[in-house]
């Protein structure tokens, strides 16, 4: 097994990971992609960011989560991680357990109370692998879109 090496990308580094972030989210337009990062990567604050794993000796990233950290009630100072991606052809089990370890290790250092990792629908392996590094199912995140419902309002309010 390969070493990997996983830190903060940097704003110059945001479209070396626009492959990995379509794996992950094929519906993810480029412009999108590039606003979101560069708020992520831009803040002065050390309370977000992107990181991303690299194998060594190789130039681009095959791995990569988002986080932020956020106050919440009843656990204080909460590191909250979504949109993992672990891609890589020879093991990409193992670029899940550098992300996960360097997870864990980021909360720490930003003196964080615990982790809260969100996993979107079809990521059944990054639940897993959360799940083998100690990560225990804590709520159920329910989403509705609000984009059709919004056009339709629009359409009986212009009709009235």
């Amino acid at each position: 097994m390969s070493a990997f090496t996983v830190r903060a990308l940097s704003p110059d580094q945001i479209l070396s990971v626009y492959p990995l972030i379509r794996e992950a989210m094929p519906e993810v337009a480029l412009n999108d992609w590039t606003e979101f990062a560069r708020r992520m990567t831009g803040r002065r604050s050390r309370n977000a960011g992107i990181m991303a794993a690299w194998r060594e000796g190789r130039s681009f990233p095959c791995g990569l989560f988002c986080y932020r950290v956020d106050k919440m009630l009843g656990q204080g100072r909460v590191l909250i991680a979504e949109h993992f991606v672990a891609v890589d052809l020879l093991d990409p089990k193992s670029v899940l357990t550098a992300l996960v370890a360097e997870l864990d290790a980021l909360g720490r250092r930003l003196g964080c109370n615990a982790v809260r990792s969100v996993v979107h629908g079809g990521e059944q392996e990054v639940a897993g692998g959360l799940a083998a590094a100690g990560h225990a199912l804590d709520a159920s995140l329910l989403l509705k879109a609000l984009v059709a419902d919004s056009a339709a309002r629009r359409r009986h309010v212009a009709a009235t």
